[in-house]
């Protein structure tokens, strides 16, 4: 009898997790998963692999765990650091690449330049392959070379990476390297480089930049804008995050903040367990750099050689969709998406893993209340918007 009772019991308990379950796989098959930041194309180069590989185990992506996770439309970063002697070069480098993934499987993947091809894509069941370059330096302060990236595919420009260009100032400088600027903010090559990208259709991401190049583009830009991949300051006061009256102006344009997954902008305590994760492995870390692994790189690839340190770092996926709730709360559900930065982070929060994981973000927002039509704008409705409104016709 006990037994019996007890079978019914547990029967009832597993009915409400199974139907999520259900709920949730549903609603997520049937969005249109667009995650606008992942880093493979410098990834591959640096750990000397393919896309089409399978590479569990070794990197956040590869075509088939994409499938896996459900992404429909995966916009590529375009990246090299500043040490890089020959960006622009470097930035068609990495373009030859995703060209060629999408060569090799045609009957899996796509170019994708505009909404119409990005609906193909989704319609055809292909992953969709856009571009975004990762900081303006690669244009080599050339407006012939942001024009023919465009021609190339890339959609977005991140205008700095923590470097700051000869027209453009970061987050980092801004904060750390105040007094050593040339200038702060946009200069007049700078406005230009908004105003062509308006020209041209390309989106202007403001991930990265520093607050007075935030305002400067702000009162440039005609187009409506994106950060890429960042998160709230508010909750991680992390230079690389945006504030109140940044998420608000953003807003108030149209465009969209897509959040990051790296635990050091969702955290505010783990960069000091990151710091004394480096300071323990810099010999190591050292030594990579030595053999010409960009420094980002280096980082993460001793990150990924000692998983348990890791692991008992990062925080859980919680706090990254209180970034997201919170977002909502201050703007409105229009204004947030995904950018995971993928393959340019060392430490997603836990139960996510890689590009297959995405899943759990959906189950995420399900369990905090979020309807369907909701998610599906978070997914990706949002960032097709904002394409749209770019485009030129």
């Amino acid at each position: 009898m006990h037994t019996l009772f007890s079978f019914l019991i547990c029967s009832f308990l597993l009915v409400p997790t199974g139907l999520i379950a259900q709920r949730y796989q549903k609603i997520h098959k049937s969005a249109v998963l667009i995650d606008t930041h992942n880093d493979f194309p410098s990834s591959s180069i640096e750990k000397k692999v393919s896309f089409d590989q399978d590479l569990k185990g070794r990197t956040h992506s590869d075509l088939k765990r994409m499938k896996e996770g459900g992404v429909d439309i995966q916009v590529f970063s375009i990246f090299c650091g500043p040490e890089q002697a020959n960006p622009y070069a470097f930035a068609n480098q990495e373009i030859d690449s995703v060209y060629e993934w999408a060569r090799r499987n045609p009957d899996k993947m796509m170019m994708v330049y505009n909404s119409l091809d990005l609906e193909k894509a989704v319609k055809q069941k292909k992953l969709g392959a856009m571009m975004g370059v990762e900081g303006g330096h690669m244009i080599e302060d050339k407006l012939e070379n942001l024009e023919a990236l465009y021609k190339r595919g890339v959609r977005y420009m991140t205008l700095t990476w923590n470097n700051s260009t000869s027209w453009a100032s970061s987050a980092w400088d801004e904060t750390l390297n105040r007094d050593s600027l040339s200038h702060l903010g946009l200069n007049n090559f700078g406005k230009q480089v908004v105003k062509k990208m308006n020209e041209l259709g390309m989106l202007v991401d403001l991930s990265h930049t520093g607050e007075k190049t935030f305002w400067d583009v702000i009162n440039t830009t005609s187009k409506p804008v994106i950060a890429s991949h960042s998160c709230v300051y508010n909750l991680c006061p992390h230079r690389r995050n945006l504030k109140d009256d940044q998420i608000k102006a953003i807003a108030k344009n149209g465009g969209v903040i897509h959040l990051n997954f790296y635990a050091g902008f969702i955290d505010s305590t783990y960069e000091k367990k990151a710091l004394a994760f480096r300071s323990n492995h810099k010999a190591e870390i050292d030594s990579l750099i030595k053999l010409s692994y960009q420094p980002e790189y280096a980082g993460m690839i001793i990150s990924e050689k000692y998983p348990t340190e890791l692991a008992s770092m990062l925080p859980p996926l919680s706090v990254l969709i209180d970034h997201l709730d919170y977002i909502v709360k201050l703007v409105g559900v229009d204004h947030v998406g995904l950018g995971s930065d993928f393959d340019g982070i060392e430490a997603p929060p836990k139960g996510l893993k890689g590009v297959e994981d995405f899943p759990e973000i959906t189950k995420a927002l399900i369990t905090r209340g979020y309807s369907k039509k909701d998610i599906h704008k978070i997914l990706g409705g949002n960032f097709i918007r904002v394409l749209k409104a770019n485009e030129i016709h």
